[in-house]
């Protein structure tokens, strides 16, 4: 199997060459030619398996030039109960009325992003054998939050890489900082930004695609790759989770084998959302993608609308992950839906450079409202929502979770659509425990401590058991102060690389 690019401007490559490379040479995002079927009789035979063993099916064909036994070693490696907190991965739990939480934060750095980027170092590492690179990988992060540490636990000292990651200095919470700023490892580098991730994010593809700065890093012995869900290596592995979570609700017995299912996603780069749309494509029966979104709800507007425009005020909001206003993974939707137009696809992302606003003809924005549904939820909902939930079902959320729910609720009262839902929760609520002690104890008791005493405390009040490598995150040293302007990220990352 082939990749493209979304732009159609560089030559097809081969999955490794794909993975190890990131972005493709003309600013596009690689895509597969074309996605395999996966027939209903298989996807009723995967209750009967593990985590590892649907991964395995879900994730060959894409990678044709691996052999059985390399993709079941790095499967392998990547989720097994040292890494993963619960034995299924990312199990399902039900709420009990009609919906479902599907748990992704299970890994070692209790976020979504683990789902992947436990996966990915190891497809990286693999695919630069395979094109005989021996160049040391740059992999170059932006992160709204969680992928960066997610990125930075599973890059740690992997031989033959180096991790550059850059964060908005005050746009993730304290918590999340914290975990990147004392990360630990010999090839780990974290950068903060004075501004906010879509400063972070464009930095990092104008280094991506500076023709100098790659000259530069060719001629020292490096190549950049990234760990954003730009890299078809971050989201390939993201497309097993939606299969495992239907084969979970069959057995149950929450659906019958082919019964359509609404999956709830909170989004911000459209990357999570997307792994459903493509499991979608490939034949599992997906009714409605629910597109959650913060006040940043550039998403939403062109759900809606078929206009992104990302002209508007930006908000740090208390589910910073979503905190985003280019949405780079639509850029892969849109290719699908207009039958891989390149053309049209680079004209748009041409239009959101220079005039910050695009639209799309009304026949692909009514194949956008056919698949998706969107709404948006402020942070006074998303803590209503956190203790509601808790005082109903005794399940605690974190605020990007929160607002999924609050999402999925407006979706059932204007649809009155019954149909199974399962919700993506995509972080512990320890991870934003200052919010969620807001919520669940209210604000004026949670004000008198700290983060970390409030982990103890949210922890007593809940039942629920604070994870153990954010019980101890407070003794750990601050290793990396470094905070730059957005003109300085091309400067400090040829200064770590010494080039």
């Amino acid at each position: 199997m082939y990749y493209e690019s979304t732009r159609g401007e560089a030559p097809r490559v081969t999955a490794a060459a794909a993975i190890v490379q990131g972005i493709a040479p003309d600013g596009g995002l690689y895509v597969p030619a074309e996605f395999p079927a996966v027939a209903l009789p298989e996807i009723a035979a995967f209750p009967g398996l593990s985590y590892q063993e649907r991964a395995a099916r879900i994730i060959t064909p894409f990678l044709e030039n691996f052999t059985p036994a390399e993709i079941r070693a790095c499967i392998g490696a990547a989720y097994n109960t040292r890494k993963f907190a619960h034995p299924a991965i990312a199990p399902l739990k039900s709420l009990g009325d009609g919906s479902y939480i599907l748990e992704l934060w299970h890994g070692p750095t209790y976020a979504f992003k683990d789902m992947a980027l436990q996966l990915m170092p190891h497809l990286l590492v693999l695919s630069r054998r395979k094109t005989g690179n021996a160049a040391e990988s740059v992999i170059l992060v932006a992160t709204s939050g969680d992928t960066g540490k997610a990125a930075l636990e599973g890059f740690r000292d992997v031989p033959g890489t180096r991790i550059i990651v850059f964060f908005p200095a005050e746009g993730v919470s304290e918590m999340q900082k914290r975990q990147m700023v004392t990360q630990e490892g010999n090839n780990t580098y974290v950068v903060g930004v004075a501004g906010n991730f879509d400063d972070a994010q464009s930095g990092v593809k104008e280094i991506f695609t500076d023709p100098e700065m790659r000259a530069r890093l060719k001629a020292a012995g490096f190549e950049f790759s990234s760990a954003n869900s730009i890299n078809w290596g971050r989201l390939l592995p993201q497309i097993v989770y939606y299969f495992s979570a239907y084969a979970d609700l069959l057995a149950i017995g929450g659906v019958k084998s082919g019964e359509p299912v609404n999956f709830v996603v909170p989004t911000g780069n459209f990357g999570n959302i997307l792994a459903g749309f493509y499991a979608r494509l490939m034949g599992l029966p997906v009714k409605r993608l629910v597109l959650a979104a913060n006040a940043n709800n550039v998403l939403t507007d062109f759900v809606r609308t078929g206009i992104y425009d990302r002209r508007r005020p930006f908000y740090k909001t208390i589910s910073p992950s979503m905190d985003i206003l280019i949405s780079s993974n639509l850029e892969r939707l849109l290719y699908a839906l207009t039958g891989r137009d390149a053309a049209a696809v680079r004209n748009w992302m041409g239009e959101l450079k220079e005039r910050g606003v695009y639209r799309v003809p009304e026949a692909v924005a009514a194949q956008v409202r056919e698949i998706f549904w969107s709404d948006w939820a402020d942070d006074a909902t998303a803590l209503a929502t956190i203790k509601e939930t808790f005082r109903r079902y005794g399940y605690l959320l974190d605020p990007h979770t929160a607002v999924a729910v609050a999402v999925y609720a407006r979706y059932r009262a204007t649809t009155e659509d019954g149909t199974p839902s399962i919700i993506l929760s995509t972080a512990s609520p320890f991870k934003f425990n200052r919010d969620v002690a807001c919520a669940v104890i209210g604000e004026e008791a949670a004000a008198r401590h700290d983060e970390f005493a409030l982990l103890e405390i949210l922890a007593r009040e809940t039942g629920w058991p604070v994870p153990e490598g954010l019980r101890t995150l407070a003794g750990k040293p601050v290793r990396h102060r470094r905070v730059v302007q957005r003109e300085e990220m091309k400067k400090v990352v040829a200064e770590i690389l010494g080039i």
